[in-house]
């Protein structure tokens, strides 16, 4: 294969670490939130040590290639998930907001290990091409569990807003 698309690998891998850091800063602002919500939290903290160790196996898969994250782009998915924290803490219906973007940013996460473990697979980088498939079986697993409690989540939401409308109205 050539240098190019071993290049177009590298920086795909660089956009997946940047993607991570982003994703924990994203789920520990998140989580910080939750107190009325103990599933829900407790399953973002796991994911968020899922997302710390994807982070570290993709830095592992750099540097073997004898690459390294990019700083730059790590900055700038800290920086949008600040943006997103900010954004959803004046939110009234954060909990339901957040379990909608996570959903979405899960898929997201999914697509590009889909496209690294396709990637790794041409270029016969198969130590790259393992670990993107355990991430991307942790991410199926994240997406699946919000997809099947978002529901929950959304109820429990509308049931404390309708309390805490009542026992204003008192």
């Amino acid at each position: 294969m050539s240098s190019e698309a071993k290049g177009q690998l590298y920086t795909w891998l660089k956009d997946a670490h940047a993607m991570e850091e982003q994703a924990e800063q994203m789920l520990t602002a998140q989580a910080k939130r939750l107190e009325n919500y103990p599933k829900l939290r407790e399953r973002i903290q796991q994911h968020i040590e899922e997302t710390k160790s994807q982070s570290e196996r993709i830095t592992e898969c750099l540097e073997s290639l004898n690459e390294s994250s990019s700083a730059m782009k790590d900055m700038g998915g800290k920086f949008a998930a600040m943006g997103q924290a900010l954004g959803g803490m004046t939110a009234s219906d954060e909990v339901v907001k957040g379990g909608i973007a996570s959903y979405a940013f899960e898929h997201f996460e999914i697509a590009n290990y889909r496209a690294l473990i396709a990637a790794a697979d041409q270029l016969g980088e198969e130590r790259v091409k393992a670990v993107c498939e355990e991430i991307l079986q942790e991410e199926l697993a994240m997406a699946k569990w919000l997809e099947d409690n978002l529901d929950e989540v959304t109820r429990s939401f509308l049931s404390r807003s309708e309390s805490s409308q009542l026992e204003g109205k008192r």
